[in-house]
């Protein structure tokens, strides 16, 4: 399709073809069916992007050993970001402050983060109230792998991290449930919840709200996305 375009532009314009205009036109075009097909904005960027750095990584002239690990690395990062279309995106300090300001201090609860990432939110919970347990469950072996390294080397020991997915958890052993996902998977989250969550318990979405369901509490901060709260 893009050298069809571009075979049209020569022929009825004085603009001659490029390898780098090429690229850029190729990235311009995926991104324009991206939109089309109304997928996340994160995928119209990664669309627009790839041909760009293909053609930079291949003038670089880099040994095959590279893009070996190269994959690797991606792989155990993002893991099945295309089956779950949730990608790696990790919370700030900003999220784990109006976190811990909204849990109940008056007794001892059991939180999971699904989708843990490298662990920084559990960590921080766990140190702020130490009475308490706090699970971070991720999909992707390489997140996994740190947050346990993490939490080991910082003696964090009301902290836990499994590998897994969190489809496969029972929810009714959670107090709390904190998501920072992505709105694919806000649906069949909430129906997840609604099937398993026991009364009392929370279910906290940092950005991302429930279409089908009014949160309870939405906590707030200028200019920062706002967490969803709903009550159990």
């Amino acid at each position: 399709m893009t050298l069809a375009i571009w075979a049209g532009i020569e022929r009825y314009t004085e603009l001659e073809s490029d390898l780098y205009t090429l690229v850029i036109l190729q990235g311009g075009i995926a991104m324009l069916l991206s939109v089309m097909c109304r997928m996340d904005i994160w995928w119209r960027v990664i669309q627009f992007l790839f041909p760009i750095g293909l053609l930079v990584t291949h003038q670089l002239a880099l040994p095959s050993w590279i893009y070996f690990l190269g994959f690797v690395f991606f792989l155990s990062l993002f893991w099945t970001t295309f089956r779950t279309q949730v990608p790696f995106y990790p919370s700030r300090p900003d999220v784990w402050q109006r976190v811990v300001a909204y849990l109940p201090k008056d007794r001892h609860i059991h939180l999971i983060d699904i989708g843990s990432g490298l662990g920084d939110l559990i960590m921080y919970l766990a140190r702020a109230m130490p009475e308490s347990r706090f699970t971070g469950i991720e999909i992707a072996p390489l997140p996994w792998l740190v947050s346990r390294w993490r939490a080991r080397i910082k003696g964090i020991g009301n902290a836990g991290f499994e590998l897994g997915d969190y489809e496969m958890l029972d929810f009714a052993q959670y107090d709390v449930v904190f998501a920072y996902l992505s709105p694919a998977a806000m649906e069949s989250l909430w129906q997840k919840a609604s099937r398993e969550m026991q009364p009392g318990s929370l279910l906290m979405s940092y950005e991302f709200e429930i279409p089908a369901a009014e949160p309870d509490s939405i906590l707030q901060q200028e200019g920062k996305p706002s967490i969803y709260v709903w009550h159990f």
